[in-house]
């Protein structure tokens, strides 16, 4: 009786889950599903839009080691009229502790070389390097510009001490504000060129010695749509990683931080959210609105329009929670010029405004004349 028993109760529980594997629905990730991944903080953005589309404690501020010279690349490119001048590289670059691409005194290379060997070697000495020409001998004055980029981009959880990424008791990001700063230097590309090689070569030092780079992000070599971009590790910050991938017209970043499984994580992030998530146009550019009537004009109404294009990433489910909203006075006084502002044309998710822009005249309206005034006097009174 009791193996009738055991083989019934046994029988019992493989028919729940196999009927389970049916009925249930699978596990999706969710944005609180902080069990589905290691990292102490993690995002995933659309990189036009911004809009989180995975998070993980996106505002704790904590280390980010070698990432940091992703806003050390932003800060070169933009100061840097030509990348290919050769120039003398500072001697106090030379021997710092941590990856390089082992500097020489008096050595010459390009801003280029420099910016291949800090993104793909991690030189903390190109680093260094890039700094002091950039902020022309002067260190602090390249980690200010750091700064001030930080403040320009309206972020809140970020600070760097140096351009390198060693560890610093007030040298912090958050993995929010990294991809913030990750997608505008997206933007930028040189750097897109940069991050997404796999291997180069830049000169050989002054002892003959060859410098053959290779890429350190693995997906870079591993998962389509992978752009690359930056890892990092210290013993304090652990490991991190920055990674960019495009795929169905659609950039998203995706940052881990202090990750132990920094690319299985940050694949797994970057599989499920472009799986979720397809960018819509929600606003063609150059979009007819309506004609509104005018007052004291020859003409009865002139058409309005936007000029900016929208697209938002958006889960299929959300679709039918999109709504807009014109903002336009119900007449129009003259006289105005043409692409006068209007309006505005606003586009909710739900009741969250997501996109605003404003609404132009298509076409200039001048005020009647003199003789139109008399002559419409006429007209009425007769």
């Amino acid at each position: 009786m009791k193996r009738q028993n055991i083989f019934l109760l046994c029988f019992l529980l493989a028919s729940i889950i196999c009927v389970s594997n049916f009925i249930l629905p699978k596990k999706v990730f969710a944005s609180n599903d902080f069990q589905s991944i290691d990292a102490k903080a993690a995002v995933v953005i659309e990189s036009s839009s911004k809009r989180v589309l995975f998070e993980k404690n996106i505002n704790s501020q904590l280390p980010m080691a070698s990432t940091t010279k992703i806003m050390t690349a932003l800060i070169a490119l933009e100061n840097t009229e030509n990348l290919d001048e050769v120039f003398a590289t500072d001697n106090r670059a030379v021997g710092i502790e941590g990856t390089s691409i082992y500097l020489k005194k008096d050595e010459k290379l390009s801003m280029r070389h420099l910016l291949y060997g800090l993104m793909l070697a991690s030189g903390n000495d190109a680093a260094l390097a890039i700094a002091y020409k950039v902020g022309n001998g002067n260190l602090q004055t390249f980690v200010d510009k750091m700064n001030d980029k930080v403040n320009q981009l309206g972020l809140h959880n970020t600070h760097f001490d140096n351009p390198h990424g060693l560890d610093s008791d007030t040298h912090y990001t958050s993995a929010y504000d990294l991809a913030v700063i990750t997608a505008e230097a997206m933007k930028n590309e040189d750097f897109r060129e940069i991050v997404k090689t796999k291997y180069t070569q830049i000169p050989s030092n002054k002892q003959g010695e060859n410098r053959f780079l290779r890429n350190k992000h693995k997906l870079l070599h591993s998962y389509e749509g992978c752009e690359g971009v930056k890892t990092g590790f210290t013993d304090n910050a652990l490991r991190c990683c920055v990674t960019s991938a495009y795929k169905n017209n659609m950039r998203l970043i995706c940052v881990v931080l202090n990750c132990p499984n920094m690319f299985e994580d940050s694949k797994k992030l970057l599989e499920d959210c472009f799986n979720d998530y397809a960018k819509i146009n929600l606003l063609q550019a150059n979009k007819y609105i309506e004609s509104l009537p005018v007052k004291n004009c020859n003409v009865d109404s002139v058409k309005t329009y936007t000029k900016n294009s929208f697209d938002y990433p958006l889960k299929e489910n959300e679709l039918d929670k999109i709504n807009n909203k014109v903002v336009l006075p119900e007449f129009i006084e003259t006289p105005l010029e043409k692409d006068s502002e209007i309006g505005e044309y606003k586009i909710y998710l739900g009741n969250d405004l997501i996109f605003s822009t404003k609404i132009f005249t298509m076409e200039s309206v001048e005020e009647k004349d003199y003789t139109q005034k008399i002559k419409d006097i006429i007209e009425n009174w007769s």
